[in-house]
């Protein structure tokens, strides 16, 4: 399993870093190579496209999932680095071991199975069983369930699915049962309505977790995922984070858009190719060649960058789950010294020790007005030719309040844990903010467009006055 995002240590080292940003999050979930990734549910005919609002939170972005009978509304985390939606279930009983710090700042509402008429365990030979277990043999969940012979062989035993545990490349680990039951979403045009439900929708009912507090929709290509429950794997979807300036505020959210009107009139946006890994065909990949700052020379990066090696390891995954981007060493060192270089202001070496953030710096502002054009832009060059400028604040981030004319500014990137296991790089949420990202599966390719997400969200009826 991967280990991309801040560790236990870290956080002990260093104690004031969630009170800057929140915790450095990465959901992304690394099944065994040798895990199944059969896809023989059936799948809803042709669906309309969906939006969904999404509120942003400090270690990401929750959407609102409307599951059960009548409806519970609960919040979970979009996560494209996984497959398994799940919620936590049971307001009394649920329980998430080192989690401490949400304990006292409970976000979100837990399902209540028993409170919902169409709410029903799934069964022990359901492709969802089989896949959630990462099974070889589709017999597998029955056996463990205790089916006979006989009804294995007939393929009608009763029995619900065994209780599963899912794992996280943080180290987050669920356990639960899978269960069945309505969920309803919104259509494009009125964001308020219902307008669609499906039956039967498949998700985890988790009882207990490790460092897992909030649930977590996939978003995956997976057959446990919700795009492919919903009969959106051959289409598409797009998000557009809103700003962290924004985070938890109840009057703009960041639109989550799926299905056709996701990725049609896109030729706006810069292309690049969606890899595929032999390994891991579930997740999204991108090429990234080189990174330049300012208008200086790109550094070229190195090639498990662009491409897998014959293990499947390697490329960029494009992940919302995980906060900040990860880059390998030695380019994430490399990055460090060209900013160095380009960057006269004095460091801020008091709030790096704070922070763990390896490069901050004290800026002018002002009239105490935080300017954010007074730092080098840093530019993503991707194969095929497509460039992405990171808007201003997604990689230098002011840590508080201007103070006698001067703000103190970090970089908001991370090294890569040592390892060629998985992916060499991964592209977080926190660098996506202020970008059109659009997952266009039908064609294979991801886009990015620069834009100010916020304008964007009130033109799509997402903005409160």
């Amino acid at each position: 399993m991967l280990n991309i995002g801040q560790t236990q240590a870290e956080q002990q080292r260093n104690p004031n870093s969630v009170l800057v940003l929140g915790m450095t999050r990465s959901r992304t979930s690394l099944p065994s190579p040798k895990a199944s990734y059969r896809n023989s549910a059936k799948r809803p005919s042709e669906v309309s496209d969906m939006m969904e609002p999404l509120r942003g939170v400090r270690d990401g972005y929750l959407i609102s999932l409307n599951l059960g009978t009548p409806a519970q509304i609960i919040q979970v985390y979009v996560d494209t680095g996984s497959d398994l939606t799940w919620v936590p279930c049971g307001n009394l009983t649920f329980d998430c071991i080192d989690c401490d710090d949400y304990r006292n700042n409970k976000l979100t509402a837990n399902f209540s199975p028993s409170f919902s008429s169409s709410s029903a365990r799934d069964l022990c030979g359901s492709s969802f069983c089989v896949n959630v277990h990462s099974s070889d043999s589709y017999l597998d969940p029955c056996t463990m369930a205790g089916c006979s012979l006989l009804t294995l062989l007939k393929a009608t035993c009763p029995r619900p699915c065994p209780s599963f545990a899912y794992t996280y490349g943080a180290g987050g680990v669920v356990t639960g049962t899978l269960t069945r039951d309505t969920l309803r979403v919104h259509g494009t045009n009125k964001p308020s309505s219902v307008t669609r439900e499906t039956p039967k929708f498949c998700f985890g009912c988790v009882g207990s977790t490790y460092r897992e507090p909030i649930g977590i929709a996939g978003f995956g290509r997976g057959a446990l995922s919700l795009p492919s429950q919903l009969g959106f794997l051959q289409k598409g979807f797009s998000h557009c984070f809103l700003a962290f300036k924004f985070a938890n505020n109840p009057n703009i959210s960041s639109p989550l858009v799926v299905g056709d009107a996701a990725i049609s009139s896109k030729d706006y946006l810069q292309f690049t190719p969606m890899l595929k890994s032999p390994m891991y065909p579930n997740y999204y990949y991108i090429g990234l060649e080189a990174i330049s700052v300012g208008n200086v020379s790109a550094i070229k990066v190195p090639l498990k960058l662009s491409d897998f090696d014959l293990q499947g390891n390697g490329a960029m995954l494009i992940d919302s789950g995980t906060t900040y981007t990860h880059l390998p060493e030695p380019l994430y060192s490399q990055l460090l010294s060209l900013l160095q270089s380009e960057i006269s202001y004095p460091r801020a070496m008091d709030m790096e020790m704070r922070t763990g953030f390896d490069l901050c710096y004290r800026v002018p502002c002002t009239n105490n007005n935080i300017m954010d054009d007074l730092l080098p832009t840093i530019t993503f060059h991707f194969i095929k030719n497509t460039s992405l400028i990171l808007p201003q604040g997604n990689h230098f981030y002011a840590m508080g309040a201007p103070s006698n004319s001067t703000v103190v500014k970090c970089l908001l990137f991370r090294s890569m844990d040592d390892g060629d296991y998985g992916p060499a790089g991964v592209f977080g949420s926190f660098q996506q903010q202020n970008v059109e990202v659009v997952y266009d599966l039908k064609k294979e390719r991801v886009g990015f467009q620069p834009i100010d997400c916020a304008s964007y969200a009130a033109a799509q009826g997402l903005h409160k006055i």
